[in-house]
């Protein structure tokens, strides 16, 4: 088999490929075994009919067609690995020639990863935010966890902002009912947000057993979008009561003994999750500044598929009601020229952003060791409620596992990124990275641990490889508005229980 590469554009090729008649005598043998499964002439056993009788059945087009069609995929691979083209989605395949008894000719247009000419990592320079924790943020993590233990007490007077409520609610569209908008008992708290615009406003001053009708704009339902007369009642109105902050609070809230115990205690926790946001801005700043310096051509088609699933996810709890939408986007003050905008940016930065990371993959030669999938594994099985195992075969048969590891090694490849530049805050203090990116070096490992690794993974799913002359191209992985699996994890708050009433 001959190949040959044509660059059409940075981010686009064309293959040519010439398949000798010779070198498809295998598929032959393929689509005939298949036809004699498939066909009963009388005289032969099942699967024993001879070629020559199978083919005057059946027509020799019909065969050469299969057998041309079942080809395709493996000898578009064996193009691929042969010519180094790193290609980014499904290919446009077109046979130019067939000439029977002497060779087969196509050619397959596919979108590539480009050429990417990267500075010099060791010169990336990051500045942050400090770390710096106030009296005011221990003071509102101790205010958040005295809530937690609260108890609700029911009070007399006029509801205020923060009370807990009891209402009944109802609505009218053009004096008709609306039935999904009447409910009865339901809790609410003022000042959450949680429910229809303009009830807090409506509700605060009104006593228990007191009504009142406002207008609002329905954001759900058939009436969404349209102007509605709402009537609420106070059933009952209840202020949160907290516990003092004292060593007996304290006992009761944690494993601490005194107040001043946990108060140390919350400066620590709110100096992770700052250091948590620190890291994140890190690796942001990591990412602008090589976009800032890098010129990444951009494959169209890929960007296209990004924002056609965005779009998609947007509109499909609407039921693709493109009205709808438009009309949601208007109540949240934006517009579908600004959101189209927006999606559109935010996925040219994404498939840039991944570009980028996989060239300098490439460049630092970072490679996905077994620890490293294990360990995404075993956080996303406790994250889903799920055995490893179990995860592991249901990513094989999604066929998710190659961008499992793809978004392993782009986060790897942050690692690294950032390990090699000077980073600072704004006070000019250095930063230790270690912490959250890991050991310089960390994200190198021995080439012979990723295979091993991709071994394990499908020994352990008991899911048996297919060859690869049967495996079809591999459609477009759409790129991520937000490369979230690069971020470090948020650590967990305190688990007491609320023990509102």
């Amino acid at each position: 088999m001959k190949s040959t590469v044509e660059q059409l554009s940075p981010t686009r090729v064309r293959l040519n490929v010439e398949v000798p008649f010779e070198e498809l005598e295998p598929d032959f043998d393929r689509a005939f075994k298949q036809l004699a499964k498939q066909i009963r002439l009388p005289g032969f056993r099942p699967g024993k009919a001879p070629r020559k009788l199978l083919e005057a059945r059946v027509g020799r087009g019909a065969v050469l067609e299969q057998v041309v069609n079942d080809a395709l995929p493996g000898r578009y691979s064996q193009a691929v690995s042969e010519t180094d083209v790193k290609p980014l989605g499904q290919p446009d395949i077109d046979i130019t020639k067939i000439e029977d008894g002497q060779e087969l000719v196509f050619t397959a247009e596919v979108d590539v990863r480009p050429e990417i000419t990267l500075p010099d990592l060791s010169s990336l320079k990051i500045s942050v935010d400090p770390v710096v924790v106030e009296d005011e943020d221990v003071a509102k993590e101790l205010e958040t966890l005295r809530a937690r233990f609260g108890t609700l007490t029911g009070v007399e007077r006029p509801v205020e902002s923060g009370d807990f409520v009891s209402i009944d609610l109802s609505a009218t569209v053009d004096g008709n009912d609306v039935p999904e908008a009447k409910t009865e008992g339901l809790s609410h708290q003022i000042g959450s947000g949680q429910l229809i615009e303009g009830l807090d406003e409506a509700i605060i001053g009104l006593k228990a057993g007191e009504s009142k009708d406002f207008p609002t704009t329905l954001a759900a339902g058939d009436h969404a979008g349209k102007e509605a007369q709402v009537s609420v009642t106070v059933k009952s109105v209840k202020e949160r009561e907290l516990p003092a902050a004292d060593d007996d609070f304290a006992q009761l809230a944690s494993e601490f003994d005194t107040i001043d115990e946990l108060k140390e205690s919350l400066v620590t926790q709110v100096r992770r999750v700052k250091q948590i946001g620190q890291a994140e801005q890190i690796r942001d700043k990591a990412v602008e500044a090589l976009l800032e310096q890098i010129e990444v051509p951009l494959p169209e088609a890929i960007v296209q598929a990004t924002v056609d699933e965005t779009v998609h996810n947007a509109i499909h709890g609407l039921d693709h009601d493109e009205a709808k939408f438009e009309e949601q986007l208007k109540e949240q003050g934006s517009s579908r020229e600004e959101f189209d905008a927006d999606t559109r940016t935010n996925a040219e930065k994404a498939v840039k952003t991944q570009l980028l990371m996989d060239a300098i993959a490439d460049e630092l030669d970072v490679k996905v060791g077994q620890g490293d999938l294990m360990e995404r594994i075993a956080l996303m099985a406790r994250q889903y409620g799920i055995e490893p195992q179990q995860l592991i075969q249901i990513l094989q048969q999604n066929n998710q596992l190659p961008s499992m590891f793809a978004d392993i090694r782009r986060g790897m490849t942050i690692a690294a990124v950032v390990h090699g530049a000077t980073v600072t805050d704004t006070d000019g203090n250095a930063v230790d990275t270690a912490e959250f990116f890991g050991p310089a070096g960390g994200a190198e490992a021995d080439a012979a641990e990723e295979t091993e690794a991709e071994a394990e993974v499908a020994d352990e799913a008991e899911a048996p490889a297919e060859e690869a002359k049967d495996e079809k191209p591999a459609k477009a992985k759409k790129a991520k508005a937000e490369a979230k699996d690069e971020k470090p994890a948020k650590e967990k708050k305190a688990k007491k229980a609320d023990k509102d009433a």
